[in-house]
């Protein structure tokens, strides 16, 4: 059986993991009939959103503990992880994902991955184990294939700021909307734009479910 790391950034768009994304995700990947591994960083957030009035709590939350939520609790600390006991990682997005795991809204295009993220990205990498990234995860991975010299194909959608700031780093981009993915065969990247560009939750799972065949069909 196939086993498939997925990696959240928190719960809720603003501030952690998007929700739609992740269940999305998951909900493919039960039925592909795959063993799922849902991790998170055990980080602190980097702020805490009212997502309905976009004002900040000044209250501090765990990512890890709120990732949870979406998880039913059935979550592990992503440094606890080994490429060695994965065949696939899945990146979903969210604007707090570009907070917390990497810090490209505050920073821009000379933005960090946190430490344990990029380790373990680089090790599928160098090990040619295929990996999704979903709605802003494009930009990291981004990030991780310069970080390591590597040419590489991802999406941004058709922002032209995300897909500008992917190019700077090196790395092609192919513009499509939510319903398609983008895939670079050389380093078994397959990405879709998702909430970047999608209008509907439906369009959103079209992308997904393409995203997750396809990388299940790479391993």
């Amino acid at each position: 059986m196939q086993k498939v790391g997925v990696v959240l950034a928190g719960c809720g768009a603003k501030d952690g993991a998007e929700i739609h994304e992740s269940v999305l995700t998951l909900l493919a990947l039960d039925r592909a009939g795959v063993k799922v591994r849902i991790m998170a960083p055990n980080i602190d957030q980097f702020h805490v959103v009212n997502h309905s009035t976009n004002n900040e709590y000044k209250s501090k939350r765990n990512v890890l503990s709120e990732a949870a939520r979406i998880a039913r609790g059935d979550i592990v600390p992503l440094e606890d992880i080994k490429s060695d006991e994965l065949d696939v990682l899945i990146f979903p997005g969210g604007t707090g994902m570009a907070k917390n795991i990497f810090n490209y809204i505050i920073e821009g295009p000379n933005f960090t991955v946190i430490k344990d993220v990029e380790s373990l990205t680089r090790d599928m990498i160098r090990k040619n184990k295929p990996i999704g990234a979903i709605c802003i995860a494009p930009v990291m991975i981004a990030k991780i294939l310069q970080n390591m010299n590597r040419g590489g194909k991802v999406t941004g959608g058709f922002d032209e700021k995300i897909s500008a700031d992917i190019e700077s780093m090196g790395i092609n981009i192919k513009k499509v909307d939510a319903r398609n993915i983008v895939v670079d065969n050389k380093n078994k990247i397959v990405s879709t734009p998702a909430y970047v560009e999608a209008k509907s939750i439906k369009d959103v799972a079209i992308g997904i479910d393409k995203l997750v065949n396809k990388v299940l069909e790479m391993v």
